[in-house]
């Protein structure tokens, strides 16, 4: 890859993890107002599909290290 891909890629990515984040916080909010309500049920599959969006940010975050520092080192 050359460096404009790379950055691309980069830029993807941090997009990515922003709209990740953006449905974390719905999911947060939806699942308070649903144990507000009185609805138990929904917490666990909450806690589980966060967790799973947590782990591809995670993930993305460690992508973007490592195309950095690719990037960093061929200039």
């Amino acid at each position: 890859m050359n460096e404009r891909k790379e950055t691309t890629a980069i830029d993807g990515a941090m997009a990515l993890i922003a709209i990740l984040l953006i449905v974390q916080m719905w999911l947060l909010t939806a699942t308070l107002e649903s144990f507000v309500a009185g609805h138990d049920e929904s917490i666990l599959p909450a806690a589980v599909i966060s967790g799973i969006i947590f782990g591809a940010c995670a993930g993305l975050y460690v992508f973007i290290r490592r195309l950095d520092a690719k990037v960093r080192t061929t200039r």
